[in-house]
């Protein structure tokens, strides 16, 4: 058996994703029995799932603290928006060019940061989003500013075809990454974030399976940012660069499940909905969700998904 289809077996008898395709095939049918407003929440959450899952790849594998993914979520979302707004050029040219400028934006951030360890590096990379707000803010003319950025166009007007885009982009999206978490170049990345010098010291080059991650991280995010600008019809700072969106991000990641990337998308979800529950409560619900994310950190290392594959595997 070769490498490559001893891996595809692998990950296609993996309990979990089939469990997870199970449950995106029951999430497919929802558009024909809910209502608009929960399709509306789903679509947003899933694109946080996308970005989360980005996020664990470079975190649960690599060991590499992003403190700043919405600098490459923004980047992907205002670069598609710009084009959109001066050009209206087709959507799928605005679509790839938040990607590529992503992409762009985290080799540049990526090169010098991984030079440095440990906190340092989440210091650059938090740094970067408060440069990229600050850009917004003052190139006004081009971004819209503090106000936000219209977009004329959008991918459509039917909720439920924006569902499915969302729930078709995070499942191919999820099945990429975790076929990626699960290869060679992922155990490499574990092995990298786990002891660097024992790794480079095994022949393997760290820079560069850390930078590779760097980058597919970075494509998602910004395709995804791209996606979801065109979906709200709409950037702001606040609802793609702030330093809060970038913490909903990490925090579903972890509550979801490190090392998981799956379990991200669960975690998103969770968030998402909580938020929206508790949204009557005001400034109470920050604080009530806080806690049930950091409950959940402490009670369950390994996160939702975690706790509910182990629950199947103990019945």
């Amino acid at each position: 058996m070769t490498p490559a289809s001893s891996l595809a077996a692998r990950i296609f008898l993996s309990r979990t994703l089939w469990i997870c395709l199970l449950v995106v095939a029951l999430a497919s049918t929802l558009p024909l029995y809910v209502s608009g407003y929960i399709l509306g929440l789903l679509t947003i959450a899933y694109y946080f799932g996308v970005f989360s899952m980005a996020w664990d790849l470079l975190f649960g594998f690599a060991n590499e603290v992003n403190f700043g993914p919405t600098f490459l979520i923004g980047l992907g979302a205002y670069t598609a928006g710009i084009l959109d707004n001066l050009y209206q050029p087709p959507i799928l040219i605005c679509l790839i060019a938040g990607a590529l400028a992503a992409v762009t934006g985290g080799v540049v951030l990526a090169l010098p940061a991984l030079r440095v360890r440990g906190p340092y590096f989440g210091l650059t990379t938090l740094v970067a989003v408060l440069m990229l707000q600050n850009f917004v803010v003052v190139a006004a003319g081009l971004t819209g500013g503090e106000i936000g950025l219209t977009v004329p166009d959008v991918i459509s007007i039917d909720d439920k075809v924006n569902y499915w885009i969302a729930l078709g982009f995070m499942t191919v999206s999820g099945l990429i990454l975790y076929g990626l978490a699960r290869s060679p170049v992922g155990l490499i990345l574990q092995a990298s974030g786990q002891d660097a010098v024992q790794a480079g010291a095994l022949g393997f080059n760290v820079t560069k399976h850390k930078l590779a991650a760097f980058i597919i991280s970075a494509f998602f995010s910004g395709l995804a940012g791209a996606l979801l600008v065109f979906y709200l019809g709409a950037a702001s700072v606040g609802t793609f660069i702030d330093v809060t969106v970038g913490v909903q991000v990490i925090i579903g990641a972890v509550i979801g499940g490190r090392r998981t990337i799956l379990g991200a998308v669960l975690g998103a979800v969770f968030l998402i909905g909580a938020n929206e529950a508790l949204r009557p409560l005001g400034d109470l619900s920050t604080f009530i969700v806080s806690a049930m994310a950091l409950v959940v950190v402490l009670l369950f290392p390994s996160g939702l998904l975690g706790l509910l594959t182990r629950t199947k595997e103990a019945v």
